[in-house]
Parts: structure tokens; C-alpha cells; sequence
């Protein structure tokens, strides 16, 4: 495939693993060999697509600021592949445990697939919970959709709550829909709130507060694509290092700030 046209498919592409869309982003400008007019150009485009997905952002930032963006580019795809976060996770999680996630998570669903030790319930966002619990259950870990007025039963029957990020900073984080009021739910009755951030999640505050000012339409919370998550909800944070308490230091950005995806103009 061209990567002209390779790049048009990554656009175009709707849902999915964020990391995965990344991936393939990374994979078509690494091919593409742009100048740096039309990278800025093509990363631009990339993110008013797909402007909740943290990775993309954390991708085209580190390509615009590096002297060689085409080998950058395929640095970065192997990263996205062999992203450590789900295998941190499997093995911090408690053995024999109760969890709670919402929606279709795809890092912490590759970390359960794994622990046929776990009972999951799973609470639905945008009709996705079915689909984690077919996937758990063909792994034969024991899974089952909860509804609203289950979760309190649920959450205080749990372990823990996990919640996955689509992009966060040591301010701010954003998250599935129904994450806050799980994490909410969760602080109420004495559960951990275990906050996922897959590689390429963590991103400077300019730009999660743009995620958020696309994501979230008038900051009124109507229409939004991600929730906006209280800090103060989350008692650990699982990232590429592994577990920590220290929430703040853990939600430090993974790449650098590069102004132009924010700027508008021809380039």
C-alpha cells in the first residue's frame, strides 16, 4: 500500500486500539519520508481524526521534533508493539481477585486474558462490555456484564477498579466513558482505583487539555467521547516502569511538547 494511502486508512479508521491506530500512523510516515512542512501537515491531520487518542499524539509530537522523523518513525511503531503495560499489569494484579473495569479497555483486556485466576465484572460503555466478556470468556476467565444499578454491589465486592487512560498528565487525566462514576463509586466504598496508562497515554498538559477541549464539546460533558477523571479518584497507577502509589510522578509525560500540532495555518 502507498503511504499516501496507508495514512488515508488510518484516518478513516474509527474505534479500535489507540495504540494500535498509532502503530499504523507510524508505520505510513516512516514510509512516507515527508519534509517537515508536510509532516506537520500529515500529523495534523492525523490528530483532528483521531483527537482522543493519546498515542497519536505522543507519536507526532516525538516526529516533529526529531532530525530524523522517518527513522523515529519506525522506532516508535516497535515500541507500540511491544508495549510492557499489559504484562505489568497481569502481574500486579492480586491472585484470585474480584476487578471492575468499564467499556472495552484493550490494554487491561490483554491483561486479563492472562489471569484465568480473576472474576471480572464489566460495566458497559458505548455497548462495548459484551465484547470484553466474549473475549474474556474465550480465555476462560470468569467474566459477566453488570449493569448501572449493579456496580455498587459490585465495586464493593471487588479488589480493585481499573480504569484506562486515553491520555493523561499530572493534571489532568481522561478516560473511558463511565470511568468517573465507576471511580466515583469506588472511593465511596474503600475500593483502589488502578489507573492504566498504556504507552503513549502520558502527554504534556497542553496538549491532554486540548484532547480535552475536543473530546469533551463545550466542556459541558454532553456529546463527549472520554471522561474527565478526578486525580484525587486514583490510588495507583500501572505504567511502563510497573505499579506506583505515586500517582502525580507516575502521570509525568512521555514525550516532548511540540507547539505546532496545536497551531493552525498551512503549517
Amino acid at each position: 500500500m502507498h503511504p499516501i494511502e496507508h495514512l488515508r486508512y488510518v484516518a478513516r479508521s474509527g474505534g479500535g486500539d489507540p495504540g494500535d491506530l498509532a502503530r499504523e500512523a507510524a508505520f505510513a510516515l516512516g514510509s512516507l519520508r515527508a519534509d517537515p512542512a508536510n509532516l506537520v501537515v500529515a500529523s495534523r491531520r492525523m490528530i483532528e481524526r483521531h483527537p482522543d487518542a493519546g498515542p497519536m499524539w505522543w507519536l507526532c509530537a516525538q516526529l516533529l521534533v526529531s532530525d530524523d522523523p522517518s527513522t523515529l518513525a519506525w522506532e516508535l511503531a516497535d515500541v507500540l508493539m511491544d508495549d510492557p503495560v499489559a504484562t505489568r499489569l497481569a502481574s500486579s494484579l492480586p491472585a484470585d481477585g474480584a476487578v471492575v473495569t468499564v467499556g472495552y479497555p484493550p490494554t487491561i483486556a490483554d491483561a486479563l486474558v492472562g489471569r484465568d485466576d480473576l472474576r471480572v465484572w464489566c460495566a458497559d460503555s458505548e455497548f462495548r462490555a459484551g465484547d470484553l466478556v466474549r473475549r474474556l470468556d474465550r480465555a476462560e476467565v470468569a467474566a459477566e456484564p453488570i449493569t448501572h444499578d449493579q456496580l455498587p454491589a459490585a465495586v464493593a465486592d471487588a479488589d480493585l477498579v481499573l480504569i484506562e487512560a486515553a491520555a493523561a498528565c499530572d493534571r489532568r487525566v481522561l478516560t473511558t466513558l463511565g470511568s468517573q462514576v465507576l471511580a466515583a463509586t469506588a472511593s465511596s466504598a474503600g475500593t483502589p482505583v488502578w489507573l492504566v496508562t498504556p504507552t503513549g497515554t502520558r502527554i504534556p498538559h497542553q496538549y491532554v487539555a486540548e484532547v480535552a477541549r475536543r473530546a469533551i464539546p463545550d466542556d459541558d460533558g454532553w456529546g463527549a467521547s472520554v471522561d474527565d477523571l478526578p486525580i484525587d479518584l486514583v490510588d495507583v497507577v500501572i505504567n511502563a516502569d510497573g505499579r506506583s502509589t505515586q500517582v502525580g510522578v507516575a502521570l509525568r509525560s512521555e514525550c516532548p511538547f511540540a507547539p505546532e500540532l496545536l497551531r493552525t495555518g498551512i503549517v
